[in-house]
């Protein structure tokens, strides 16, 4: 694949002449979070990391979409972390969407670029350090893991959205496909993190309306996004955050690709009592 860019957000803070109004919404069902509400203001500093902070856009909340958090992490020039990770039960995907980061898993050491993609298994032992000259900057998705009887744990995925071809979703000659970096019939794997690419004019023709949980950056271009009842507009920068059995659809705009990275929790039984 040829080389991409993505958005990455640099905070800062609009002036004071500027229009409060903007797209940010919170809904029963969907939250939208713009690209311009993530400034300096709302972002957080980590334990255990040096010269970072996050803009944490979603986080487990009872009744609304409960299994996965996911930051925007940025990490100036000799930050990073040898403590990544504070629950040793959790698992964890990283996607570069900006800069530079040498990534280390039991002592081997990946440099991750912009596409650059890792799957970090609960209880693996890891650092991540930016030794480069220009901030950093990755989605980190989080969520517990989820053991099975008889399957073992997932192994550590290192991969890129370059090495990776998309897969055409059939009927749509290729205008709507999915870049998988694990297998989906690999049920080790509780959560999949793909990259969904719809070219000018494609669309999801049906509300989809399902049991997963999703995340939605949007890392290029722009879309009309059906969420419940309302049909939003969403661009490069923007996050969608859908619970459970929120109805979806869309039509990409143009002029260029539209494409976003996507969470959602798969392949396990649900739950049947209360702290399972």
């Amino acid at each position: 694949m040829s080389h991409r860019t993505y958005f990455a957000p640099h905070g800062g803070h609009p002036g004071q002449t500027e229009l409060l109004s903007g797209r940010a919404t919170f809904t029963e069902s969907y939250a939208v979070i713009p690209k311009g509400v993530m400034r300096d203001i709302v972002t957080s500093r980590l334990p255990h990391w040096e010269a970072t902070r996050a803009w944490i856009i979603a986080r487990p909340m009872t009744g609304f979409a409960e299994t996965f958090s996911q930051y925007v992490v940025e990490v100036l020039p000799g930050g990073g972390s040898d403590r990544p990770e504070p629950d040793a039960g959790a698992e964890g995907v990283l996607f570069v969407v900006d800069g530079a980061v040498t990534l280390t898993i039991e002592g081997t050491p990946h440099r991750l670029e912009p596409g650059g993609f890792a799957y970090i298994p609960p209880g693996t032992d890891w650092r991540l350090r930016n030794r480069g000259g220009a901030p950093a900057r990755f989605h980190w998705i989080r969520k517990a893991y989820e053991p099975v009887d008889g399957l073992a744990a997932p192994r550590p995925v290192i991969s890129s959205d370059r090495e990776v071809a998309p897969d055409p979703m059939p009927g749509t000659n290729g205008a709507w496909a999915t870049t998988r970096f694990v297998s989906p019939d690999d049920l080790s794997h509780d959560m999949h993190v793909t990259i969904v690419t719809m070219e000018p004019g494609a669309c999801i023709p049906f509300l989809e309306t399902h049991v997963m949980e999703h995340g939605l950056y949007v890392l290029e271009g722009k879309a009309a996004y059906r969420l419940n009842r309302d049909w939003v507009e969403v661009e490069a920068g923007d996050f969608m955050w859908l619970r459970a059995f929120c109805p979806q659809a869309c039509y990409a705009g143009g002029p260029g690709r539209f494409r976003y990275l996507l969470y959602k929790d798969v392949n396990r039984h649900p739950r049947l009592r209360l702290g399972a």
